[in-house]
């Protein structure tokens, strides 16, 4: 079984040797979905929700939150943002896939395999 837990955090970059306007420094409202799997246990869960949130508030929303995303990753593109998510949580949760919106129209799915 698969569940997944939304998240959003608000931060600013620009990309790196690119030529259009994300060239310069602008900000997003990312939506993040963080979707783990695994069997149903005794207690009928999977994973405690309130235990997924508090772990993934740790380590990811408190240190990208209202942040200057390239003093954390050298490229921050949805891409790069999304492997980095997975790298902080990867062995902290059993992951299925990331999910990352950052515009309503553009997103990211992203899995672990590069």
């Amino acid at each position: 079984m698969i569940i997944c837990t939304k998240f959003k955090f608000d931060s600013a970059h620009k990309l790196l040797n690119y030529k259009g306007k994300c060239a310069k420094l602008h900000g997003h409202t990312y939506l993040l979905y963080i979707c783990i799997q695994g069997d149903v246990a005794e207690n009928g869960m999977v994973f405690d929700f309130v235990e997924m949130k508090h772990i993934v508030d740790t380590k990811i929303i408190s240190q990208l939150d209202h942040q200057y995303l390239n003093e954390i990753i050298k490229q921050p593109t949805a891409e790069n943002i999304s492997i980095w998510i997975w790298n902080q949580l990867k062995g902290v949760l059993p992951l299925s896939e990331i999910k990352l919106w950052e515009t309503p129209d553009n997103y990211v799915i992203y899995n672990g395999n590069r």
